[in-house]
């Protein structure tokens, strides 16, 4: 049931989130930072099955970033035994509903227990046709661009590519993300309002929601809320109405 008089037709087809606040969330509580991951993956699950509902085709979680190496070892063992299980107990039900998981960013570096997961989550349900969660992980925009330049330079060199002909869908074919649309919406949870080299340029034409609401507390009412604040914007992409 919608909190919101959301238009079902004008839903947006690609919604990405920056989950930002689960230490924060911890700390209000007298908690280590790692029990704000823990709650956080059960929103996980409450807002991918929102979006489920709601006819959203693509989520895209900032779940991992290239920066995000520099924390503390055991947060980063924390969130990585986290993606590894969340996968291992998750991939069943997900696969059930018809969820499709993908990934961006360079897997490669994760721990061998994930990428095994990863891999085995993705031959599951690569055939799915339901909501295709997007999971960022060792994910950084700029890293992904400098790849994308790399191999453009690279087949331009070899005589794939013609100079001339280099558009800008050009380039975002190159990216990671070429095989899914431009994020509508993007939505960044606790109070923070910048994209942290997240999807740079993906989100030229973006909405841009931000909520003061840590990771943990962003359930289905507060997904129906940006979503409706979306719906009440006026995007002209550059021109006029």
């Amino acid at each position: 049931m919608n909190s919101y008089n959301i238009d079902i037709n004008k839903v947006p087809t690609h919604i990405a989130i920056i989950m930002d606040g689960n230490g924060r969330w911890a700390k209000a509580r007298f908690l280590p930072r790692t029990a704000g991951h823990k709650a956080g993956v059960e929103t996980i699950r409450k807002v991918l099955m929102e979006c489920q509902r709601l006819g959203v085709k693509h989520l895209t979680l900032y779940a991992f970033s290239t920066e995000n190496w520099k924390r503390p070892k055991l947060e980063v063992d924390t969130l990585m035994n986290l993606l590894s299980t969340y996968l291992k107990k998750e991939v069943r039900e997900l696969h059930k509903n018809n969820v499709k998981i993908t990934t961006i960013g360079d897997t490669s570096q994760l721990p061998q227990a994930c990428i095994d997961e990863l891999e085995r989550a993705y031959e599951l349900t690569k055939f799915n046709t339901g909501v295709n969660l997007n999971l960022a992980l060792n994910y950084g925009a700029r890293y992904d661009i400098k790849n994308a330049v790399i191999d453009i330079v690279k087949d331009a060199k070899c005589g794939k590519l013609d100079i001339k002909d280099i558009t800008e869908d050009t380039i975002t074919n190159y990216l990671s993300t070429k095989s899914i649309p431009d994020p509508e919406l993007i939505v960044r949870t606790s109070g923070e309002e910048r994209l942290s080299n997240f999807l740079l340029w993906e989100a030229a034409y973006s909405e841009f929601y931000f909520t003061n609401v840590h990771w943990p507390d962003f359930n289905e009412k507060e997904l129906q809320k940006a979503i409706y604040d979306y719906q009440n914007r006026d995007r002209r992409f550059g021109g006029l109405k």
